[in-house]
């Protein structure tokens, strides 16, 4: 009588000679790496190991950084933004420990005349004011973060280095200390918020497989290394400067220097496919001059991104259409001569249309029917851009603008699409004036 294990035996060699089995490590279908390979044989097994325990290790500590799937799943602008946005953060947590050092010798945490509840008012102050802060500018400005995202992320970081700049100056001033760390804590709030906003509308466009939130969860744990090495660094900075003020202001400053060059650099790295009113403008000049689309990487090459009261890379933007593109305009603005107009385009123009285009002291004001979708949004500022694009061309630029939308704007759409842009909506501020007109209406 056979035994068992001769049994098993007798079952491999007449199934099967030979089985090989492959363990394969990835988070990815397409980046794995093969780490072992068994091999059965009727009268042996063999287990054969590939790589090494350090290389797995590497691996999972890289995985908790990057995202799911790194590189496919992200957009080729994810990595140069991430890196001289660690930078510039790094930079940023390093200056923080000389301006606290100076925020709390300025309280006055050390010394004997100083009160606990002296130094918790004024804690409770600045907290307080930062908090309304944020308040007044989500109030005003919330609705515009996503239309200008880079803008407002250099914004946002722009004003972090003043309200730290404020904590250092804040000693210097025993008088107006009060005031001082107010303004700056109303200032650190404009960054909470628009660094946020600004935030989830780059992991959006950075995600390639409705991975937002795995993104989101590994920029966090970057930001966290970043923060602790920068708490480290920020320490021993803080330790050799200790009683050198001339020191502590050389090494802030060139901090605070190298941070805007940094965020400077990540912001230009992005190549966002949305259209806000900028980018529509550029690509819509280049097509009516050229007949060709713009890549996403080309445009932002030749993006605006610094806020427009910098008057002196202003030049850069002055012949740009959008500037001169005024979108939802009320219609109680409008006078008699205004109506008279309108009444005359509307029943030749824009029959079809929900909405109204009329020139006016070299402005194209749009009026947005209150039934427009997004599209119809999209479409009456495209159609606002080539009539400004008519203005001082022709006496028949209502016409031409007409014409040209007839002719070109589904096959630009089109094209736009094929190009890798998204053309669902159209970034702008929210339209909240809208209008309805009746054309041919009896009065009784």
């Amino acid at each position: 009588m056979k035994s068992q294990e001769q049994n098993e035996n007798d079952g491999i060699s007449s199934s099967s000679k030979i089985l090989v089995m492959e363990e394969w490590n990835g988070s990815s279908s397409t980046k794995l790496s093969r780490t072992a390979v068994l091999t059965l044989t009727p009268s042996s097994f063999s287990l054969q190991r590939s790589g090494n325990r350090f290389n797995e290790v590497s691996t999972r500590i890289i995985e908790a950084f990057v995202p799911e799937g790194f590189p496919t799943s992200v957009t080729p602008d994810y990595v140069p933004f991430q890196i001289w946005d660690s930078l510039q953060g790094l930079s940023t947590y390093i200056r923080m420990m000389l301006s606290t050092q100076a925020l709390l010798s300025a309280i006055g945490v050390g010394e004997k005349s100083a009160t606990v509840i002296g130094a918790t008012f004024q804690w409770f102050l600045r907290d307080f004011t930062g908090m309304l802060g944020g308040i007044l500018f989500t109030f005003y400005q919330g609705s515009n973060l996503d239309n200008n995202a880079k803008m407002w992320r250099l914004v946002a970081d722009l004003m972090n280095d003043l309200g730290m700049l404020t904590d250092l100056l804040s000693p210097l001033f025993p008088s107006a200390f009060v005031v001082i760390v107010c303004l700056g804590s109303i200032s650190r709030s404009f960054t909470g918020v628009a660094s946020g906003a600004t935030r989830a509308a780059l992991t959006q466009h950075f995600s390639l497989q409705n991975n937002a939130a795995d993104i989101s969860a590994k920029e966090g744990s970057q930001e966290t290394l970043a923060t602790m090495t920068g708490m480290i660094l920020g320490m021993l900075l803080a330790r050799i400067t200790m009683g050198h003020p001339v020191a502590i202001w050389i090494s802030f400053l060139s901090l605070t220097l190298f941070h805007m060059y940094a965020n400077y650099r990540a912001v230009r790295c992005l190549s966002l496919t949305t259209l806000n009113c900028q980018r529509s403008s550029i690509l819509l000049q280049h097509f009516m001059e050229t007949g060709k689309v713009l890549s996403p990487e080309q445009v932002s090459s030749m993006e605006h991104i610094l806020p427009s009261w910098t008057s002196l890379w202003c030049s850069k933007t002055a012949n740009l259409l959008h500037k001169r593109i005024h979108l939802g305009v009320r219609v109680s603005s409008l006078n008699h001569t205004d109506m008279i107009d309108l009444s005359g385009s509307a029943g030749s123009n824009y029959k079809k249309e929900k909405y109204l285009l009329m020139l006016k002291n070299g402005v194209v004001n749009v009026y947005v029917h209150k039934q427009s979708t997004t599209a119809d949004v999209l479409q009456s500022f495209m159609h606002a851009l080539v009539l400004g694009n008519h203005v001082n061309k022709t006496e028949f630029a209502h016409e031409e603008s007409r014409s040209w939308m007839d002719t070109h704007y589904e096959g630009y759409i089109a094209k736009l699409k094929l190009a890798g842009w998204k053309t669902e909506r159209l970034l702008a501020p929210p339209v909240v004036w809208r209008a309805n007109w009746l054309l041919d209406v009896k009065i009784e």
